[in-house]
C-alpha cells in the first residue's frame, strides 16, 4: 500500500521518527481537497500515545475536507539547513500518512486539548481554564498512523556513521 523509501540509507529508526514528532511543534497537514486539488495547511499538534492530535474550528474547508476524506499526510520539518556553497540543504524530516478523526466526546476532547495545551504552556490551571472558555467552538482531531518515515540528508548520514 505505501512505497518503500527509494533512498534508505538516509531513512531513520522508528525510534528516531518518533522523537522528532515528539519534539515538532508545527507540521502540515495535507488533505484532499475540492475538485481533486490538495490542500496543505501548518498546524501546531502534540504526538502522544502513537497519534498526532490537533485541534481547529467546527467549520471550515479544512474540516469539510476531514469530514470528506479521513485519510490524511503529515509533515514535519526537524531540520532545514542550506548550505549555499555545496548547493545542498541538511535536512531532517518525517512524513506521516494516516486517518484523521473528529473527536466528539466532550471528555475525550477535553483531555486532547489539555495534552495539546501543556506541550505549549506548562500552567495547569491556565490550560484548563482556556480549554473551558474555548470548548464550545473547539473541535479536536486526532491521527490514527499508518505508516511513517523518517529520512535525511546523506551528508547527515555519514556524519552520524563516522562518529
Amino acid at each position: 500500500m505505501f512505497r518503500p523509501m527509494r533512498r534508505k540509507r538516509q531513512q531513520l529508526s522508528d525510534a528516531e521518527t518518533i522523537e522528532i514528532l515528539k519534539r515538532g511543534k508545527q507540521g502540515i497537514l495535507g488533505l484532499n481537497g475540492d475538485d481533486g486539488y490538495p490542500y496543505a495547511v501548518p498546524v501546531n499538534y502534540v504526538y502522544s500515545d502513537g497519534k498526532i492530535i490537533f485541534h481547529g474550528a467546527k467549520s471550515g474547508y479544512k474540516y469539510d475536507c476531514m469530514v470528506r476524506d479521513d485519510r490524511v499526510a503529515f509533515t514535519v520539518i526537524d531540520k532545514d539547513d542550506v548550505i549555499a556553497e555545496e548547493l545542498t540543504t541538511y535536512f531532517r524530516s518525517v512524513m506521516v500518512f494516516g486517518r484523521v478523526r473528529i473527536i466528539e466526546d466532550p471528555e475525550e476532547m477535553r483531555s486532547s486539548a489539555y495534552i495539546f495545551g501543556m506541550k505549549y504552556w506548562d500552567n495547569d490551571e491556565g490550560v484548563k481554564k482556556e480549554i473551558e472558555r474555548e470548548l464550545k467552538g473547539l473541535a479536536c482531531f486526532e491521527i490514527t498512523i499508518e505508516h511513517m518515515t523518517g529520512k535525511e540528508a546523506i551528508e547527515l548520514t555519514r556524519a552520524r556513521q563516522e562518529v
